[in-house]
């Protein structure tokens, strides 16, 4: 099969590798003239090429086809506040991305243990996740913000928080093929305050249950991406 690479600037009919991906394709990979390999734009496009000039600097392709993946007719989105340890934030992204998800946004809430969050590291394991997985689209995945910020930029009739207060809540699997999108709001690992609850129940947004075991907050985030899948596969 293929190598993979990402190339979001990629201009027809060739394209020269970023020096890093030039390394690793020349020296690590051992491509070498006339190999085949696959790139992604993450905005739906692949294209076959072979290698026209293996240099471990600038290492030179010729694209030879190219075919647009139509995006999914449903959209998965999770809002999640990010955990003290950075190292399940990454497990998070990694797997969401294989699963399928659109959009994460992360969330700033009262109970938070990180109050501060770098994309970098975790657009490069986007990145590194749709080449694995095969994807088109790469995720968006969104800076920091407060809980009350976010909540007015959401669509509330689609939109729904999963929490661990006592009250009844709906399964998830029952509600996430309702539209065309779908957005679950996870909590820090101590959960969303009651104000927060009440804030998000003001704005028209439901409560879900994703089961009856006590979900990490990287586990739950998770879930609901697949959650979502299954549900509208169902449908």
């Amino acid at each position: 099969m293929p190598h993979t690479f990402y190339a979001p600037d990629l201009t027809l009919p060739l394209y020269t590798l970023p020096e890093d991906e030039s390394k690793h394709a020349v020296r690590v990979l051992r491509l070498g003239a006339n190999d085949e390999v696959v790139l992604v734009n993450g905005r739906g496009s692949v294209y076959q090429a072979v290698v026209e000039a293996p240099d471990a600097k600038r290492c030179r392709l010729r694209i030879l086809q190219e075919q647009q993946v139509p995006p999914r007719p449903y959209q998965v989105h999770v809002a999640v506040a990010p955990t003290k340890n950075l190292d399940r934030m990454e497990w998070l992204v990694e797997k969401a991305v294989e699963i399928g998800v659109d959009t994460m946004t992360f969330l700033r809430c009262a109970r938070s243990e990180r109050r501060e969050l770098k994309l970098d590291r975790l657009e490069k394991i986007a990145i590194s996740a749709l080449k694995q997985s095969g994807q088109a689209w790469l995720p968006q995945l969104t800076e920091l913000t407060d809980f009350a910020r976010f909540l007015p930029t959401i669509t509330p009739e689609t939109t729904f928080i999963a929490h661990l207060e006592d009250g009844e809540r709906t399964p998830l699997s029952q509600v996430a093929a309702l539209g065309a999108s779908c957005c679950i709001l996870i909590g820090p690992e101590g959960d969303f305050t009651p104000q927060e609850i009440e804030a998000a129940f003001a704005c028209g947004i439901r409560p879900v249950t994703l089961g009856t075991s006590r979900l990490r907050t990287e586990t739950a985030a998770l879930a609901a991406v697949h959650t979502v899948h299954v549900a509208r596969e169902l449908t």
